[in-house]
């Protein structure tokens, strides 16, 4: 995969893979759903006749607001409910974790699709918040509800999905370099330092940490056994608010660069729903243009070295998940 190809890419016109009856009788949960491609894949599912979709929201107000505007645009009332999810805290993971085991009866789509973009260096939970927020607690969400989904599966005889939002920078040199510097053990660690890291190149290492944490938990959960098929999609360039957190200078570059490659947000959104829909042979896979791109994937995430590096960040990511799940002390970083 290079750059030429995700550029080309762009300019493919994607199809909509769902029509009003896809989704009949579901049920979704959206991170980050009151902007960009995540309203705009709420919508779809709504449009599609889902009978329940939750936003998952840091910010109650604004996704008041999604609501009402799906709501407007769809003529689809009673299905769209607001939670709050702040996944810079491992608190109010928990807290959604637990609202959805006591509320929900079944899921049958969990749609990972928040994250940041931040360009200085801030902490959240002893780490970089970027690193938190796209993958730690990223992974810590999939994992707290993976027994919903798995229960959704036996008792309705459905196969759920969890989709996880990444990025084809992820497999870019730049991501690969800084993934270097964290050295081959405690590798979370050796990623949480400011004066090593470079961060015109974190969003792009997060995203390349998620996609090893998401291989590795599909082969944790596999299909065969849980019924849930898990897989991950790069939406492409899209015109969202992804960059909202940087300075003013970095948000004119990117605007130059969406206004020339950029997809809309809608457009984003199809791809996102086509992982939605993907069948059994998505387990596992990076999806990218409504397809399966596992071609894409670098040699250098599946050879031995690269097998090494997944299994070393998911045996780091369970040992604190485990620690927050049962309370104890969080890992000093």
């Amino acid at each position: 995969m290079s750059m030429l190809q995700v550029f080309a890419e762009q300019y493919t016109k994607l199809p909509l893979l769902v029509d009003s009856s896809t989704c009949s009788g579901k049920t979704y949960v959206v991170t980050g759903a009151n902007i960009g491609l995540g309203l705009e894949t709420a919508r779809h599912l709504v449009r599609c006749s889902a009978s329940r979709v939750i936003l998952a929201v840091r910010n109650i107000a604004a996704g008041e607001a999604a609501k009402a505007d799906i709501e407007r645009t769809t003529g689809h009332k009673n299905v769209v409910e607001v939670w709050h999810l702040d996944l810079s805290s491992f608190a109010s993971v928990k807290a959604f974790a637990s609202k959805a085991k006591k509320e929900i009866e079944r899921i049958d789509g969990l749609i990972e699709n928040a994250g940041i973009w931040m360009d200085s260096w801030t902490v959240a939970e002893g780490m970089e918040t970027t690193m938190t927020v796209n993958a730690v607690n990223t992974m810590f969400l999939g994992v707290l509800l993976m027994p919903i989904l798995i229960e959704s599966a036996k008792n309705f005889g459905i196969k759920p999905r969890v989709v996880f939002l990444v990025s084809a920078l992820g497999f870019q040199t730049g991501a690969q370099k800084e993934l270097a510097k964290g050295g081959k053990t405690r590798i979370l660690q050796g990623l949480n330092n400011p004066k090593q890291q470079n961060m015109s190149q974190r969003y792009a290492l997060t995203k390349l940490v998620e996609m090893y944490a998401v291989r590795a938990f599909a082969a944790a959960y596999q299909l065969e056994q849980t019924n849930v098929i898990i897989n991950m999609v790069a939406p492409g360039i899209c015109s969202t608010g992804l960059a909202r957190d940087t300075r003013a200078g970095f948000r004119a570059a990117q605007g130059v660069i969406r206004a020339v490659f950029a997809r809309t947000a809608e457009e984003g959104s199809r791809t996102i729903m086509h992982a939605v829909v993907a069948d059994e042979s998505s387990h596992g896979k990076y999806l990218s243009g409504c397809k399966i791109k596992e071609s894409w994937v670098q040699p250098w995430m599946t050879n031995a070295e690269g097998q090494r590096t997944q299994m070393q960040i998911w045996k780091e990511l369970v040992a604190l998940m485990e620690r927050e799940k049962s309370g104890g002390a969080s890992p000093s970083f």
